[in-house]
């Protein structure tokens, strides 16, 4: 993306690391920053003594490659008023008053401008302070993880931010795209609380909306069971999506009498047992050791890893063997190294992060010559309109990063077969005693593939493999994301790909990527939260590492769809289709590099806490008045950040003797949390808790009530956006869906096509490709098209 101009005022780990996206990927990106300097160039999570001309370790990863320049937008000098006319993106997150946004497209109509905000810039909500945690109890993701029965947890490692940053990237890198074809840019509205309510709940609210959204009632805090288990020298993490998964896992255990029995084949049933069922898992993962445990479910083809940390990740084999991490060019410090590849290449070697101001006057971009919109009375057509994409994905990671595609205006055409159909139908089975297309049911299949069409093809026969190269004949990209040895099988190699359309894209989702000890292995989204790091910061500090049940596979698909971007941007230059590979571990690791830079530059191991944090102190849940755990949970979720909030904290409490001699200073709030937690749990015990968050909130104190998941089509930020959209489905019915966490201004919603039943545009698209009648006929006669899965008996 070479001469793709950004500009930054982004403060915090979202921006930064969108920003860094597009660095990586050639970008000529600028910080603004205010004479202090970005807040980050002076964090550690450890709160290590940062010398006086040394930036944190943490800014320097996430700057590398972008320049320098001291000013802001709000109130723009000469040279950030050239800096913007010049540029392409602007990536900001001014609160919405702070920024007159309309003026600014107004005298630069072709540029784009990201605005990455806590709610949004709209809804009842816009505005109001938040942190990390108080967006994850906001967007129902705390409400839904926990032992039942015991206090929710948040999920560790700042993971909004993170995520955040890797989703605004794709439409913002979109957007532009089509703003050099048109001349017409953007503005986008990203909201972390949409984004978050996305990737951090498995789409529980739509599960509920299928059930008929019964009242709601008691706690709905649970995990999954088997998962992360302690052996004879530390932990070791499963993933049992299947039955067949679950299967071998009794047999792994030496259990095959459950096999038979079938006592704990249900997840409710293994639930609702769970000392009894974790009795049995234990007394077998107790006795072996990590190693052992892994090297025979592996065996098994059972979803198995060590549970990794900051300082073990880097030294796993198969990181090792793929060179996913490198020294810092600052030195110092070591770092992950994007996770995509395009043709055999990551992005170009780490630069070295700017010092403050280095570029000022340095910078010579020219105001870029306005492109004139060929039709300025109709609203510009999506930015992805006319691209043509080939979905041979499966589960979550490759469907949403194709989704997402498709809501951009691509037409996407989701392959599977009756033999084998997309895994994610399986969790349909949860409706199976209400419906018998139970596959048609699953929240997960419905979420991730809206806006698409939907072919069923067996690839195991001739018939239809020559039907899934027409497809890549016609297609500006093929997706996969399965096992490498799944495409292998069925021929569909990067060299038949070119020789069919040497402009068609392949890219490729492997879990542990194409080489290295672990390529052939089977992994989930939660197999990479446990190889990670992110397992690792998640859970009680008194309990275990815990898995955050989802957001890797959302976050490796954003990557593999930003990768894709980027090809098509190459394309525009070489005529040629490319080869991309992003691996859904290297992806996880790139969002919790802050462990490992943490680890490498100042010898700090970054653990669970619960739900406190490195960021913020006090933080944690709070019961209020009436609150049972168990039937009617009332939990406040509260995260002080700075000492003007902690201040304000204590002039709401009004002053209590107990605050008068703790320093106001982050450090010093974290020492004696103890003794503020017990004071403040003491308070909360006698207050309501909706009025404790609208009086926080109105102090500018970050609050939010814990939202049960199952409740957020009732969310009055998330109506007040339209982010959940009404959907008509053959099956489920009308249900309200979650679409994209952003707005754009030029479109007014994102989904309008439910996603597609089994086979349900076969015909349609056979008949595209030339296919008559008889002939599709005789394809169905031959079980290579269907719609009605095998082994399932028809009513």
């Amino acid at each position: 993306m070479e001469g793709l101009r950004v500009v930054v005022e982004a403060p915090g780990v979202a921006g930064a690391y969108c920003s860094k996206l597009f660095a990586d990927a050639g970008a000529d990106v600028v910080l603004l920053e205010p004479p202090s300097g970005d807040p980050l160039r002076s964090w550690s999570a450890s709160s290590a003594a940062l010398g006086n001309e040394e930036d944190g370790a943490l800014f320097r990863y996430l700057s590398a490659g972008k320049r320098s320049v001291v000013g802001s937008i709000a109130d723009p000098a000469p040279e950030v008023a050239a800096l913007l006319a010049g540029s392409d993106l602007l990536i900001e997150g001014l609160a919405p008053d702070d920024l007159d946004r309309t003026r600014l497209r107004e005298r630069l109509p072709g540029l784009v401008v990201l605005s990455i905000t806590p709610f949004g810039l709209t809804g009842p909500m816009a505005g109001r302070p938040a942190t990390d945690f108080t967006l994850q109890a906001e967007a129902g993701s705390i409400g839904a993880r926990g032992r039942p029965g015991a206090t929710p947890f948040q999920a560790g490692g700042d993971i909004v931010s993170w995520t955040g940053g890797c989703f605004a990237a794709v439409p913002a890198l979109a957007a532009v795209r089509r703003a050099r074809a048109t001349g017409v840019g953007e503005h986008i509205d990203f909201a972390l609380l949409e984004a978050t309510a996305l990737v951090t709940n498995c789409y529980l609210d739509l599960m509920w909306g299928i059930l008929g959204r019964p009242p709601v009632a008691g706690a709905f805090p649970n995990l999954e069971t088997p998962s992360i288990e302690p052996t004879r020298d530390g932990f070791v993490g499963f993933t049992t999506y299947s039955a067949q998964q679950l299967s071998d896992f009794l047999l792994l255990i030496e259990r095959p009498d459950l096999r038979e029995s079938g006592e704990f084949d249900a997840f409710v049933g293994r639930l609702s047992r769970l000392d009894d069922w974790e009795r049995v898992v234990h007394s077998y993962t107790k006795e072996h050791s990590t190693a052992e445990i892994i090297e025979l479910a592996q065996l098994l083809r059972i979803p198995v890893a060590p549970i990794c940390n900051g300082a073990t990740a880097p030294l796993h084999e198969q990181s090792r063997a793929r060179g996913s991490f490198a020294e810092d060019p600052s030195g110092g410090f070591t770092r992950p190294l994007p996770p995509y590849r395009i043709d055999g290449q990551r992005p170009g070697a780490p630069r070295r992060s700017p010092r403050l101001g280095e570029h000022a006057g340095a910078i010579a971009w020219s105001a870029r010559e306005p492109v004139s919109p060929s039709n300025r009375n109709e609203p510009p057509a999506l930015p992805l309109a006319g691209m043509r994409i080939v979905d041979a994905t499966a589960w979550w990671a490759g469907p949403i990063a194709t989704q997402l595609l498709a809501s951009l205006g691509a037409d996407v055409i989701h392959v599977e077969s009756v033999q084998r159909m997309d895994g994610a139908r399986s969790v349909g089975g949860t409706f199976a005693a209400q419906h018998a297309d139970w596959w048609e049911c699953s929240f997960i299949f419905l979420s991730a593939n809206s806006n698409k069409r939907g072919i069923t093809l067996d690839l195991s026969q001739p018939k239809g493999v020559e039907i899934f190269e027409s497809l890549i004949a016609g297609a500006d990209a093929l997706v996969e994301n399965f096992s490498p040895r799944v495409m292998d099988g069925f021929g569909v190699s990067w060299e038949r790909v070119q020789t069919l359309n040497p402009r068609c894209h392949y890219v490729r989702m492997p879990a542990f990527g194409l080489d290295g000890p672990w390529s052939e292995h089977v992994g989930f989204a939660a197999t990479m939260e446990q190889m990670s790091g992110l397992s690792w910061l998640t859970g009680h500090r008194e309990d275990q590492p815990r898995i955050q049940r989802g957001p890797c596979d959302p976050i490796a698909g954003m990557h593999a769809a930003f990768a894709l971007l980027v090809a098509m941007a190459e394309r525009e230059r070489s005529g040629r289709g490319h080869f991309v590979e992003c691996s859904m571990l290297e992806a996880a690791l790139n969002v919790t590099a802050e462990q490992v830079v943490e680890h490498s530059a100042y010898g700090h191991l970054m653990s669970r806490q619960g739900n406190r944090s490195p960021i913020a102190a006090p933080q944690g849940l709070y019961a209020c008045r009436g609150h049972h755990v168990s039937d009617d949970p009332r939990w406040l979720a509260l995260s002080v950040a700075t000492t003007s909030q902690w201040q304000a904290l204590l002039a709401w409490l009004g002053n209590p003797a107990w605050g008068a001699d703790i320093d106001g200073a982050l450090s010093s709030r974290r020492d004696r949390q103890d003794e503020i937690d017990a004071a403040l749990s003491a308070v909360f015990a006698e207050r309501d808790r909706d009025d404790c968050v609208d009086d926080l909130i109105a102090h500018g104190i970050p609050a939010a009530r814990v939202v049960d998941p199952r409740t957020l089509a009732d969310h009055p930020q998330l109506a007040s956006r339209g982010f959940l959209e009404p959907l008509e489905h053959a099956v489920v019915g009308r249900q309200q869906t979650m679409g994209a966490p952003f707005r754009f201004a030029s479109v007014s919603r994102w989904l309008g096509r439910a996603a597609p039943r089994l086979g349900e545009h076969t015909e349609e698209i056979l008949g595209e490709l030339g296919y008559g009648p008889a002939e599709i006929d005789a394809l169905a006669a031959e079980r290579v098209i269907g719609s009605w899965p095998d082994g399932v008996p028809r009513p």
